[in-house]
């Protein structure tokens, strides 16, 4: 699973990774400790073309009373199951999305306690993850939300954990927003990401900043 990430992207990488018309084009704030409920950038089809918008990370889908009702946040999916199940099942069909990051937490339990790594791309460009979004509306109001897919881990992310997100390559993100086949949702290739631990601060969601992502002792590994 993937609980925590990255958006601190410069407009240059935003305006590269897709296609986007100036007036559906927008620059957030970078953050460096993106949690589930709160504000995810996400590149979308909409009306036939795409934007860039902020949705809340924590899919709510379009067939609950309440959002306040769903007793899980669905800040991930799991790849393999989205299809069918009755959360994701409508949004899998219609309504994908690319979700932008700079990289991504995941912890591991160590001699010394749970120790978060920060994974970004080995290449210094972004990551681009797999997701769906949805549309809310009831009681007079409106709400877009988003989830993450993840598929099994790769043989050294097994190391920390035995998921991690779907990362699209740049080949396959117009595929994947477009109705594009499963084989899209696959484990990252050897040497795609990087790895290093980082501070244990980046637990707290209070604690925003790029020193979150920077290096503690240890040394970086490419998975």
């Amino acid at each position: 699973m993937c609980g925590r990430y990255a958006t601190a992207l410069s407009e240059a990488e935003w305006s590269g990774i897709f296609p986007l018309s100036p007036e559906n084009m927008l620059f957030p704030e970078p953050r460096f400790n993106l949690a589930p409920t709160q504000g995810a950038p996400v590149i979308r089809q909409l009306h036939d073309e795409a934007e860039l918008a902020v949705l809340r990370w924590g899919l709510v889908p379009g067939w609950v009373r309440e959002p306040e009702s769903i007793r899980h946040t669905l800040f991930n999916a799991r790849s393999e199951t989205a299809a069918e199940k009755p959360s994701f099942r409508a949004a899998f069909r219609a309504r994908r999305c690319l979700m932008p990051a700079s990289g991504f937490y995941e912890w591991r339990t160590e001699a010394d306690g749970r120790q978060p790594y920060y994974f970004s791309r080995a290449d210094g460009q972004p990551l681009i993850f797999a997701g769906l979004w949805e549309h809310w509306e009831g009681n007079g109001r409106k709400l877009g939300s988003c989830t993450m897919l993840t598929t099994a881990s790769n043989p050294f992310m097994e190391e920390y954990h035995h998921r991690m997100p779907v990362i699209l390559e740049e080949a396959d993100r117009a595929a994947w927003l477009h109705e594009g086949p499963e084989e899209l949702l696959r484990p990252a290739a050897a040497g795609v990401l990087q790895a290093w631990p980082v501070s244990r601060a980046v637990g707290s969601i209070r604690n925003e900043g790029p020193s979150l992502t920077a290096p503690v002792a240890g040394q970086g590994r490419l998975l």
